[in-house]
């Protein structure tokens, strides 16, 4: 609990590592993740660092993982991960791993070059399959055409361009035509066909067939539909154009005989090459797959050791060499509670390089702040986060997340008060909690849902809690559940006869009446009757808008006293006198005697026979009222045999408050400032004269003329500006805080109302049905009615709730003590790369 309720301490120690044993030193500090490196080289070019070089083979092995990392996942193979935790490999193992890696990628490559080769001939040669077939299959249609008599060649349906592909000239035969034959991409075959008539001005015939069975790009591994066609033209001139708009349109030209024996010996051959091919390409795609399934086994392994090699040399190369280039030299920040446990990884990592010069470890005396460093469990780390979120905690400061971990779902509790809802939030939240181990196994990435899992303890705090308040709200789905028996019943009176529940649908509660009203309040939360009460949100409004200001103030009062804590450890004895003393005396003399206000009311008031005529409900007081007369020093009228005042003396004890807070505003302004400015002044007029001294002792020539660094310039203005500041900011605050707290009225308010419009204008309609067609519509209804609890109620509103919760934590909670001026302590740790995540290097 220690280091959660004030951060670690810390302490900065200088390094003497020999270089031989360097590396593995660095290796252990890094197991343990305790030790904080400081950059001794920041003017030093990255690029100009002594292991600059074994940080860029590092970063070459981890291009070349990444390779092999993406061709498993291309294959769709598990990489395999046992959990284990290697320990970082030696330098002169680096070599090894470079060979290993290189091998494989070289292998991998050809293998991935070979395969593509081999895929691009197979396409080839399919597609020329499909050309000869098709062009076989076009020629035999025309045979068959020809062959026909010439009535009923007529009657066909291409005998036009028949007629027009083989034309006759009076006198002569046929014209021969000479004809290519590709395969070119489906979506190019329009432009083409246009091209091709505008560049040839019609002087050609195209045939062409769709392939139905799409191809796969051997490089980009797309499928792809293409088109066979074959075109017919006349001349050499017509020849050349021809191929070029091919070749400009991206065609591929086979050759195809010209005689039907000759495509058939051609397409056998083709055949039995595509065989071949496909049992070759067979071979080579199980060779891949087992060599990328042996790599996948040991990737997980590669990475760790590669990457905690690459923080090693990273971290080496913020240290500095001494003069003899035998010792490297460190300085760090560690925490003091764990410095045998630095100097055993020390002594560890010396063994294992077996070097003979034992690593030195020496306690720095500094001025410059330490890091913070808060030892957290899965349990406070989520609440550490929204704390750091704000600002890291300054060096020793009293860490808010401690606090945080009640108060914060309290408050949130009581904006989200359902008991259905939070059970909801409730069955998440614990199923996650159960199951961490396994939703960690299994690595679940997504930035929502790593919110979601990093909170869940928060989400199950805030859940448990709003089940508690909405038990006192007696408030489950905006429904109540009447277990322990109502107090409350139907009497005589005219505000409780059944014509008028009739009339107005409801009830009017008032305990003046015995008769309705048994004068016992019911045992836990409250009572089931407010439900269906006329009056009840005008009741619970009250009840919650009060109970708001109580908690509120409570809550600021505390933080207050949180600030003590903080002063008390420091020895700030004038900020204990004047900052905490009046700051505490000006919000009890306000704000706590409204609070005190409000209590008093609910117990010294009331109806029945145990009130006095003078303390009955018609002379219970408007507590707001009263807290402004009191600023106003005036009363109100009252009614008639009623006091003017709650107790005896109220005046004057209002006024003695009033005087008090006024008298805190510039005690908390003025004396501060000076007090640290005299302090000043005698702390540089004992400087003065203990150099006097020791320039009689020692000489002028020899005495010291700077002693521990430069004294920090002490500039009054600043500071009273700052206190002038910070006076202004906690007054002001106090009413504008004060006021904020509403917000737990406010947002209990809305989600209690929406939660009751929901099941009145959903929720409702279902229940009512009575036919059998009304029980199916009913599971209809009760969906919907899920789904928007689930979506506006839960989530949403939880959201809501829960912004508005950390604001009253960050602002009105956290201000009143809190600085977080502070840095994070960043340790030198492999558990980053352990857990797969691509930065290790602290």
């Amino acid at each position: 609990m220690g280091s959660i309720f004030r951060s670690e301490e810390m302490a900065l120690c200088q390094l003497f590592l020999s270089s031989e044993a360097a590396y593995n030193c660095i290796s252990e500090l890094g197991e343990i993740g305790l030790v904080q490196f400081r950059d001794l080289n920041p003017d030093v070019n990255a690029f100009q660092r002594k292991f600059v070089h074994e940080v860029r083979r590092c970063d070459e092995m981890e291009r070349k993982l990444r390779y092999l990392e993406k061709e498993v996942e291309k294959d769709n193979l598990p990489i395999l991960d046992t959990g284990e935790n290697p320990e970082a490999p030696q330098p002169r193992e680096m070599i090894d791993l470079e060979a290993t890696f290189e091998k494989l990628e070289n292998e991998l490559r050809e293998v991935n070059a070979n395969a593509e080769t081999l895929r691009r001939n197979a396409l080839e040669l399919t597609e020329l399959k499909h050309v000869l077939q098709t062009t076989q299959l076009f020629f035999e249609e025309q045979e068959t055409h020809s062959s026909l008599p010439l009535e009923q060649r007529d009657s066909e349906p291409n005998s036009s361009i028949t007629q027009n592909l083989l034309p006759a000239e009076e006198g002569k035969g046929p014209v021969q035509l000479g004809f290519v034959a590709g395969v070119i991409n489906r979506e190019r075959m329009p432009m083409f066909e246009r091209m091709l008539w505008r560049v040839c001005r019609g002087n050609v015939f195209v045939r062409q067939s769709e392939i139905q069975q799409p191809f796969i790009d051997p490089v980009t591994e797309d499928e792809v539909l293409k088109t066979v066609f074959i075109i017919f033209f006349q001349g050499e001139q017509l020849k050349t154009k021809v191929k070029k708009i091919c070749e400009g349109c991206r065609a591929t030209l086979y050759p195809c005989p010209e005689t039907s024996q000759e495509r058939k010996e051609m397409g056998q051959g083709v055949t039995g090459r595509l065989n071949d091919l496909t049992t070759v390409l067979t071979q080579t795609t199980d060779h891949r797959h087992r060599m990328l399934a042996g790599a996948a086994k040991h990737l997980r392994t590669w990475f760790i050791k590669v990457r905690k090699i690459k923080a090693i040399y990273h971290t080496l190369n913020m240290l500095n060499l001494d003069v003899t280039n035998k010792c490297l030299i460190a300085e760090c920040w560690i925490p003091t509670a764990d410095l045998a446990r630095i100097q055993g990884a020390l002594r560890k990592g010396t063994e294992k390089s077996g070097s003979s010069m034992q690593p030195i470890v020496n306690r720095m005396h500094t001025t410059i702040a330490p890091p913070t460093f808060h030892r957290t469990n899965k349990f406070t780390t989520g609440f550490q986060t929204l704390i750091d979120a704000y600002g890291v905690a300054s060096y020793r400061e009293v860490n808010p997340a401690l606090y945080t971990t009640a108060t914060f779902p309290f408050l949130f509790a009581v904006m989200f008060g359902d008991a259905g809802h939070g059970f909801l939030m409730m069955l998440f939240a614990g199923w996650m909690v159960l199951r961490e181990k396994a939703l960690i196994a299994a690595r679940m990435s997504g930035e929502i849902w790593n919110i979601f899992f990093g909170g869940r303890y928060i989400l199950l705090l805030m859940s448990l809690f709003s089940i508690y308040t909405g038990i006192i709200y007696n408030d489950v789905f905006s429904r109540s559940f009447n277990i322990f028996g109502s107090a409350w019943h139907i009497g005589p009176n005219a505000n409780a006869t059944e014509e008028i529940l009739i009339e107005h649908g409801g009830l009017t509660l008032d305990p003046k009446y015995p008769d309705i009203y048994e004068m016992k309040p019911y045992p836990v939360g409250f009572d089931p009757m407010w439900q269906i009460a006329v009056n009840k949100i005008a009741f619970q409004n009250s009840y919650k808008m009060k109970i708001s200001i109580i908690i509120g103030v409570f809550h600021m009062v505390f933080g207050i006293m949180v600030s003590l804590l903080n002063h008390t450890f420091f020895k700030n004895t004038v900020s204990i006198i004047c900052e905490f003393i009046p700051q505490m005396i000006f919000l009890l003399s306000l704000f706590g005697y409204l609070s005190f206000m409000i209590l008093f009311k609910w117990v010294a008031f009331g109806c029945g026979e145990d009130f006095p005529a003078d303390r009955q409900s018609r002379c219970a007081p408007s507590v707001l009222i009263y807290f402004i007369n009191m600023f106003m020093l005036k009363q109100d009228p009252v009614p008639t045999g009623c006091d003017v005042f709650m107790y005896a003396g109220q005046f004057e004890v209002q006024i003695v408050l009033l005087v008090l807070a006024l008298i805190c505003i510039p005690i908390m302004l003025f004396p501060k400032p000076f007090i640290l400015r005299n302090r000043h002044r005698a702390k540089v007029a004992t400087r003065a004269s203990s150099e006097e001294w020791l320039e009689e002792i020692q000489g002028a020539g020899s005495s010291a003329t700077n002693h521990g660094g430069e004294e920090e310039e002490f500039e009054f203005s600043e500071v009273f500006i700052e206190q002038t500041i910070h006076t202004i900011e906690f007054v002001l605050g106090s009413v504008s805080h004060t006021a904020s707290y509403l917000r737990l009225w406010a947002l209990s308010l809305a989600h209690a109302q929406l939660s009751e419009v929901l099941w009145n204008m959903v929720m409702h309609i279902g229940l009512a049905q009575s036919s059998i067609v009304g029980c199916i519509v009913l599971y209809a209804i009760f969906a919907f009615w899920a789904v928007l609890t689930i979506s506006i109620l839960v989530i949403m509103e939880g959201l809501s709730a829960f912004l508005h919760t950390l604001r009253l934590h960050w602002v009105e909670f956290q201000s009143k003590f809190y600085k977080g001026e502070g840095y994070a302590f960043v340790p030198l740790t492999f558990k980053h790369i352990i857990n797969g995540e691509e930065e290790g290097e602290g």
